[in-house]
């Protein structure tokens, strides 16, 4: 199995219990991703439920999730022919991490859209065009002896940053909410509803080229899975609306290779300060 499968494999110990050993590799500073979370919650979700795919996932982020071993706990609150409804609560040393409402149901990959708005398909520069990871801030503190170590995220999620959202990390920031990105998993896993979990939160926060400096701490994710990706480079968005107050807002869209809006999210965060 591939790096991020095996990350996100969950265990079942009781009739509504899961155990995880959450891989401290898609994380930052111990830190782990919230992407990364919702993964682990939609497999358990889905390995609870009679359907395929976690349609829609509503996290709160009660805790920072350390690596290691944890607990997820479902209370099915709906079933029915054509959608389940689950509480789903990440546990880590008896406290509650992440609550999530998530719906599950099986999608059609062959479905054609019905209708699918008048926007055209936003536009990326090619991957070969982008910033890599390795554009991203270095972290501080001596640099001999690091070469060939673990560097975390950077080495399981590849990701190709349009230079235009990317202002922030030499101080010219754009003065808008947005960042936008190529992304695929290192280790060659395809894409699917977990690794798309993953991909909503895998951006900066859309505040560093407005008024965040630092880490940008989300308190509530909602995302939709909507529909099933093709294989190949997705295509990540992101914009907001509002920064005010110490707070703002992320949207992200997610368009697979074959040109499929099969994604959208939305979170409310923390303005990040360094």
């Amino acid at each position: 199995m591939s790096r991020f499968g095996d990350a996100t494999t969950v265990e079942r110990i009781g009739e509504d219990r899961y155990r995880v050993d959450m891989d401290g590799g898609f994380g930052f500073a111990q830190a782990l991703n919230g992407g990364y979370l919702m993964a682990l919650l939609g497999r358990a979700a889905v390995e609870h439920s009679a359907h395929e795919h976690p349609v829609s996932t509503a996290a709160s982020f009660l805790r920072v999730a350390k690596p290691g071993a944890a607990e997820i706990v479902v209370e099915r609150r709906k079933s029915g022919r054509t959608t389940e409804m689950s509480r789903l609560t990440l546990v880590q040393n008896d406290a509650p991490v992440v609550d999530a409402l998530i719906t599950t149901a099986t999608l059609d990959p062959d479905t054609e859209p019905v209708w699918t708005g008048d926007q055209p398909v936003p536009a990326l520069p090619p991957v070969e065009a982008c910033l890599g990871m390795d554009a991203a801030p270095k972290p501080a503190g001596p640099k001999e002896g690091l070469e060939g170590k673990d560097r975390g995220f950077a080495d399981r999620v590849d990701m190709r940053f349009d230079p235009s959202t990317m202002g922030w990390l030499d101080g010219r920031p754009s003065g808008r909410l947005e960042a936008r990105a190529w992304f695929r998993l290192h280790c060659g896993y395809e894409p699917d509803a977990y690794s798309m979990a993953l991909a909503v939160d895998a951006l900066p926060p859309v505040a560093l080229n407005v008024d965040a400096k630092g880490w940008s701490p989300t308190v509530e994710l909602t995302w939709h899975l909507r529909a099933v990706p093709a294989p190949g480079w997705l295509a990540v968005l992101g914009s907001g609306r509002l920064s005010a107050g110490g707070w703002f807002d992320e949207e992200v869209e997610i368009w697979d290779s074959a040109g499929r809006l099969v994604a959208q999210s939305r979170q409310l965060a923390r303005t990040g300060r360094a």
